[in-house]
């Protein structure tokens, strides 16, 4: 009997190691909680099944871009449904140079990369509960861009985290030792000069024993890194103009896509270029084989990642008035991919992120440059359910899922708590946690993006939310 549940026990550690690699923890919980509810071994391994899976989703936290599932929720549960007077409690906040950037959790800890353009990129790593400044990692990168400052989100993974800053930097730093293990540059690297005109943004997406980053310097698109030794195990050609958003994992028939989203030609900085669309692409993540391509993507500007809309359909989102397209990608009799444009709408999108997807519904953030509208929500065929324009206006926030609500901050001073509904916008809280000051946007990146740009993505973690704004990274208790 202690054989088999060994065995059994040996099983479950097994997938959930499998899912961590990929990301899916919190997801796989699920399912192994409920094959261990039903093992009719013996009731006393059961508590132990549960308590160590319990404790391996929540260590999990929030360790990379847009969360555990690189989607934007999080498995949190018992949010505050409501806030007291003064909005929701402050626990801790420490002063962050200006910029973009967000954190991570793991384990306890925050990992932040953040930026002096005259100095460089410093990681560091604070005490979730306290905020105190545990240690950090500093490395000469001078330089500056419009919209100074950090721009990408690392990620943790076992005994390391990886981060890639303003220059192109890439970073594999040991946790534990707090040095670097290795380091390279993903523009420089393949022969890029110039930065792009935002700088690089790519928040690094570990899969298996791969780093992943879009490079599109001269001779590389997408790069990926043995993630122990930073050796390049494949890369792919460059796919065409510059992009701001970083690899998504996406499931057609089954298997993992890497999916990238290139930009269409950016008029800014460009004219003298031909005018070309641009293209979401779908790679294997083991060869760095492209299998499908979609070329029809009209954004020239594209930050938001790729979305996985289940059933094989892929949706992307612009900002600068231009968009939203599904495409949907099929598996062809002689075992190739092809895609199919399903609809485009230019009355849904997203300047900075990726939508949430719920219950069939899409989530986000639909002001642009010159367009207003605010929060808005898209069913699954492209329907407009609703927006709120500028009543309340959102611009370039952030926004996360969890226990059925969203958290957003409105790109400005607000943060809003809202119950997630087709029939129309139901704001439960908000309160003004952010700061105007110390943005020091100056020219046209004020005249465009406003004097007030915190746009920088949240993290939540065992019920506390990490936000930020241009001068302090706060961590505000959300839940119970």
């Amino acid at each position: 009997m202690d054989r088999i549940r060994y065995y059994i026990l040996g099983k479950l550690f097994g997938q959930m190691k499998e899912e961590m690699h990929k990301g899916g923890a919190a997801v796989k919980f699920v399912k192994v909680r409920r094959e261990a509810m039903n093992l009719k071994c013996g009731v006393r391994i059961i508590p132990l099944i549960l308590l160590v899976f319990m404790t391996v989703v929540f260590a999990a936290d929030w360790p990379q871009y847009l969360g555990p599932n690189r989607d934007g929720t999080s498995p949190q549960k018992s949010l505050l449904r409501t806030w007291p007077t003064g909005g929701p409690e402050i626990l801790w906040s420490v002063t962050v140079g200006r910029g973009y950037g967000g954190p991570v959790v793991k384990d306890g800890k925050v990992y932040f990369l953040d930026r002096d353009d005259e100095v460089g990129d410093t990681m560091r790593c604070f005490d979730l509960s306290t905020g105190k400044e545990l240690w950090n990692f500093a490395y000469e990168a001078p330089g500056s861009v419009m919209f100074p400052g950090s721009r990408s989100v690392p990620i943790v993974d076992g005994n390391s985290v990886y981060s890639c800053g303003h220059n192109g930097d890439l970073y594999c730093i040991d946790i534990n030792t707090h040095k670097p293990v290795w380091n390279k540059n993903i523009w420089t690297d393949f022969g890029g000069d110039r930065l792009p005109i935002w700088a690089i943004t790519q928040c690094p997406l570990v899969y298996g024993d791969l780093v992943i980053l879009l490079s599109q310097a001269p001779d590389a698109g997408v790069v990926a890194y043995n993630k122990l030794t930073g050796a390049v195990k494949w890369k792919t050609a460059n796919l065409g103009n510059e992009s701001y958003a970083s690899p998504a994992v996406v499931k057609i028939d089954g298997k993992d896509h890497i999916v990238v989203v290139i930009s269409s030609t950016n008029p800014i900085g460009h004219r003298e270029l031909p005018q070309t669309l641009g293209k979401v692409v779908g790679i294997e993540p083991g060869t760095g084989k492209i299998l499908w391509e979609y070329d029809q993507w009209h954004c020239h500007i594209s930050v938001p990642s790729a979305v996985d809309a289940d059933d094989n359909k892929v949706l992307v989102v612009g900002g600068y008035e231009l968009g939203t397209v599904m495409i949907k990608v099929e598996k062809k009799a002689d075992g190739s991919y092809g895609t199919t444009e399903l609809f485009k709408t230019e009355e849904f999108g997203d300047q900075t992120k990726p939508p949430l997807l719920l219950d069939g519904y899409f989530y986000a953030q639909y002001g642009t440059n010159s367009r207003r509208d605010g929060l808005a929500c898209m069913s699954m065929d492209g329907e407009i359910m609703w927006k709120t324009k500028r009543d309340p206006d959102f611009n370039k926030g952030s926004m996360i899922l969890a226990d059925g609500l969203i958290l957003a901050t409105d790109g400005r001073r607000t943060l809003y708590l809202i119950e997630p509904n087709p029939s129309g916008f139901k704001p439960l809280a908000s309160s003004e946690l952010l700061a105007e000051a110390g943005t020091n946007s100056e020219g046209i990146a004020a005249r465009i993006g406003g004097s007030t740009q915190n746009w920088a993505p949240m993290a939540l973690a065992d019920g506390k939310l990490l936000i930020r704004d241009q001068s302090r990274m706060m961590c505000v208790k959300v839940a119970d």
